[in-house]
């Protein structure tokens, strides 16, 4: 006998049958009014029982759906509901962000092929975990990760809307990195004076300010003194990443150095100027980290290499990832403060961790805590 249920996430009432070999399974109903659900409930049933193929129920829904409510029933493939989904995130993302998202989706419906142009509901646990294990053997697995966790989003919102009934991505063990694979690390106290001494003034300014805030390079090389507020002793930002505000307390060595710059009357001047051109002028965050490799490189810390093109494209291939680079001062802050004894949910509050699962545990954290954390971090 079929039923139904409700799921908190979707206004749709979900119809739960039997098929002819006994298993219980769900299908979205697509409606809101009860007793048409339970048509449609009943219905699915009957076409379970008689072991119609997808297309066989899904034409026996839509037109029972189009008996009761007067209209047809929409229905979406995968590839057009991507398209629906990646339009009404374009508005909401920086251009960067949405081809990362679209690169997802494109990367998910080559893998599909012609099961790409059937209902978005006929996707599988088992079609995720094959795409899984192909990705894994031309990218690494953080990239792999990228992937299914925006197929997740899309999925996610494609079960709210009542396309589909379960997230079937939820479902996909996510890969770790393989034995061997190279791993960022914080940098030394030691490592970190090493590079210094061999750097030019800007980006003495731009280590101490990563240190000091655990920002991304790309943010810190945007700065203007708009951002600094020496009264209240703050650095307000807005992530390129995230576009997350971040309200950082200036510790008291980068007090110190900020204190010892030029400082311009204009605020909306930068505070790197020639970073600030090669990132916003220029748009080219790619080569103030290649800079910052070579310093790397220098102080023997990086194994020197050209910056030359190597043929590989985009992000289809596995890239080299060296376990310093300037977003090791990042890591760098995170490990100092938990050295110093700073709670985790400070920490991340500190560095603005983009993590949602990790804003989830979250408690709130106040600004005497975060002075306590920023004035933790030793001087350079």
């Amino acid at each position: 006998m079929a039923s139904l249920i409700k799921r908190p996430t979707s206004r749709f009432w979900v119809a739960c049958f039997t098929d002819r070999a006994g298993r219980r399974l769900k299908r979205s109903t697509r409606e809101t009014d009860r007793k048409a659900a339970e048509r449609i409930a009943n219905a699915y049933e009957l076409a379970a029982q008689r072991l119609k193929t997808s297309r066989q129920v899904r034409k026996v829904i839509s037109d029972l759906h189009k008996e009761i409510t007067g209209e047809a029933l929409t229905s979406l493939t995968f590839r057009g509901y991507s398209e629906l989904w990646l339009a009404r995130k374009k508005p909401l993302l920086k251009s960067s962000s949405y081809a990362v998202y679209d690169k997802s989706c494109r990367k998910f419906i080559a893998f599909l092929g012609n099961n790409a142009d059937r209902d978005i509901a006929e996707v599988t646990l088992e079609q995720l975990n094959r795409f899984r294990n192909e990705q894994l053997r031309v990218v690494a697995p953080r990239t792999v990760n990228h992937d299914l966790k925006h197929l997740g989003m899309l999925f996610r919102d494609a079960k709210e809307e009542g396309y589909v009934i379960d997230n079937p991505n939820d479902f996909v063990k996510r890969p770790k990195n393989r034995p061997g694979t190279t791993v960022r690390r914080p940098f030394t106290v030691r490592e970190l004076k090493l590079v210094i001494d061999v750097a030019t003034p800007e980006w003495q300014s731009l280590i101490k300010f990563g240190l000091y805030t655990g920002q991304r390079l790309a943010d810190l090389a945007s700065l203007t003194w708009s951002n600094v507020d020496m009264h209240r002793s703050e650095i307000r930002l807005v992530t390129r990443k995230r576009d997350k505000m971040i309200l950082v307390p200036i510790a008291g060595p980068l007090r110190k150095h900020i204190l010892s710059l030029p400082r311009s009357d204009d605020q909306k001047a930068p505070i790197h100027p020639e970073s600030y051109e090669i990132v916003e002028r220029e748009d080219r965050t790619a080569m103030l980290s290649n800079q910052f490799a070579d310093m790397l490189a220098a102080v023997g810390l990086r194994r020197r290499k050209s910056h030359e093109a190597t043929g590989k494209k985009g992000r289809n291939t596995r890239r080299d990832i060296n376990e310093l680079s300037f977003h090791s001062l990042r890591h760098t802050a995170v490990s100092l403060l938990k050295d110093a004894g700073v709670p985790e949910a400070v920490v991340m509050e500190m560095v603005g961790h983009d993590s949602q699962q990790m804003s989830a545990h979250y408690t709130h954290v106040g600004r005497e805590a975060l002075e306590k954390a920023a004035e933790a971090l030793p001087e350079i």
